[in-house]
């Protein structure tokens, strides 16, 4: 009796520890979905490891398209900041798809109509948003590597057959028959079959074994898409029917996959212990993997379905924590693909996202425009805050501005290069290949125009070639099928392009001895310099300050720097 009550205060003991691992597991989830709940609509604070967004980029390289934000305008615009100053994700599919939706500009209005349903519908009803929230935080992430990372190491092992794992099973079968004919015989063979079975099932083990977090990943999509297809939300039924669909596809895989994703998962239980031993000996779990990846390689298309459905649902709740963000100031572009005026581009307090202070300005641009100004003035945030806007307005269909208008663009930048060591290209090379790209997507026939961006045009050469090329390159834009922003020192191009193009600029104060700088957009070429002021803020010698102002004065009078 003392034994009877021993091992029933074991067992207590036991159920005890285990249910408070489980009360504590589900406290702790709930704690940190209440937080994610919280966080909705205020910018995310994770930390991206090296080379992570090489990773992130996978679904965006599996599913290239023609326009898409190429290299040089996705670096030149600090659209990496940008993806990490909007994603919320929770899951790497919701990453994925984030970072593809950036780089993929929508060509026409349905598709972005869908997603504003989508990102309405998250925004406005908080316990379906809630119950998308919790699906894609137990889905979370693949850990170092892209889930197409780990797909495409499948298709490395090609077809597997499991035909020498039953011939072996059936010669172990055969042996424990030779026992009931000659006893010492049987042990003989079968202990030779088991010996074999087990040093070839560690063989053959450690080829799949790097595999099968592709297994264990897709299961948890699927488990998410079974979650997703329960989910009976409103507004969405068809983006939860392909869910369904591709679920019903790879239910044969759920099966199959079981074993191979559940192995060596045991806590020491003896049951456990002999299971394993007998899937070793009997190849029980090589044979389920065989049957699992021949399963998941007829449905990949089913697979990246799922994963593109799941990215899109959570890229839409991404957005409005995006815009939420943004406070006040944001709007839903209205964007043209027909427009009345080929091109043109209006704005109203239109700025930076990741700017915390940004100045708001207001543009209307019917032609392209000539940017003007000081050093440290404004030009080149100027230009990347209609840059990014743009993108963004024909990505997830948010600006950062009160109003946005323009037609359906093809968006390109040349901006901030460097020389290119590794391919031995000199900074001019570099800029005029950056450009020439630009003019050759100009010269395409295509229905939507393009909208290009440039800083310094063709700074990388002597003044005089800089001003004749820049003129005759700004020229062959403004002709085409184009509208160009521009970011200029060059003054004489203000007169150069006075037909071609609408003159604003940026200016400075200088107030004892201090600059400030208002980020105004103002009308016109600029007026003002502060080169040489800052040399004198900076103490240079007078002579040098004089000398120079002396200089620049005379050459703005009569052309000549003698």
């Amino acid at each position: 009796m003392d034994a009877f009550i021993f091992i029933c205060l074991i067992l207590l003991a036991i159920v005890l520890v285990m249910t408070k691992e489980y009360v504590d597991s589900r406290r702790f989830l709930e704690r940190k979905l209440q937080q994610i709940y919280a966080d909705y609509g205020t910018p995310p604070e994770r930390t991206y490891e090296a080379e992570e967004l090489t990773h992130i980029s996978m679904y965006y390289k599996k599913h290239r398209k023609e326009d898409q934000i190429d290299d040089i305008t996705w670096n030149d615009l600090y659209m990496d900041a940008v993806y990490q100053r909007m994603n919320t994700c929770l899951s790497a599919a919701g990453d994925e798809y984030l970072y593809y939706r950036l780089r993929t500009p929508a060509s026409d209005a349905d598709e972005l109509e869908k997603m504003e349903k989508r990102i309405s519908l998250f925004m406005e009803r908080e316990e379906e948003r809630h119950r998308l929230q919790r699906i894609f935080f137990m889905l979370g992430r693949t850990g170092r590597h892209s889930i197409y990372e780990y797909l495409d190491h499948l298709d490395l092992l090609g077809e597997r057959k499991s035909d020498r794992y039953f011939f072996w099973d059936a010669l172990a079968l055969l042996s424990v028959g030779c026992m009931f004919i000659s006893l010492p015989v049987g042990l003989v063979c079968l202990f030779g079959v088991l010996c074999h079975n087990l040093i070839d099932y560690f063989r053959e083990y450690r080829q799949i074994e790097p595999y099968i977090t592709s297994f264990s990943y897709v299961r948890r999509l699927l488990k998410g898409g079974e979650e997703l297809g329960k989910a009976e939300i409103g507004g969405i039924g068809e983006e939860l029917a392909a869910v369904k669909e591709a679920c019903r596809s790879l239910r044969g895989f759920m099966k199959s996959s079981y074993l191979v994703s559940g192995s060596r998962q045991g806590g020491g239980n003896p049951l456990e212990v002999l299971f394993d031993y007998l899937r070793m000996l009997f190849y029980m779990d090589l044979i389920r993997f065989n049957k699992a990846l021949h399963d998941l390689q007829k449905h990949m298309g089913e697979v990246d379905r799922l994963i593109t459905v799941t990215g899109e649902l959570e890229c839409a709740v991404a957005v409005g924590s995006f815009r939420k963000s943004l406070g006040e100031r944001w709007c839903v572009p209205n964007l043209h693909a027909q427009a009345e005026k080929d091109l043109f581009l209006r704005a109203e307090g239109l700025y930076h996202p990741l700017l915390g202070e940004a100045v708001a300005n207001d543009l209307y641009a019917e032609k392209g425009v000539l940017l003007t100004g000081s050093n440290a003035s404004g030009k080149s945030t100027f230009l990347r805050a209609v840059a990014v806007n743009a993108l963004l307005a024909q990505t997830v269909h948010t600006c950062a501005a009160v109003k946005y208008e323009a037609p359906f663009y093809r968006i390109y930048s040349s901006m901030s290069l460097r020389d290119d060591l590794t391919g031995g290209d000199s900074y001019y090379m570099v800029e005029i290949k950056s450009i020439k790209r630009i003019l050759d997507q100009v010269e395409r026939e295509e229905d939507r125009p393009v909208l290009c961006f440039v800083d310094e045009v063709l700074r990388g050469t002597n003044t005089v070639e800089r001003i004749a090329a820049s003129t005759q390159i700004m020229k062959k834009l403004a002709a085409g099928r184009a509208l160009c922003f521009a970011a200029t020192h060059d003054v004489e191009l203000t007169k150069l392009l006075e037909r071609e193009y609408d003159n604003f600029h940026f200016e400075e104060r200088i107030e004892e001895n201090d600059i400030f700088f208002p980020y105004q957009l103002m009308e016109g070429p600029a007026s003002t310099r502060n080169a040489i002021a800052l040399l004198k803020m900076l103490k240079y010698d007078e002579r040098i300050t004089a000398e120079a102002e002396a200089m620049a004065e005379r050459f703005l009078r009569d052309g000549n720097w003698r």
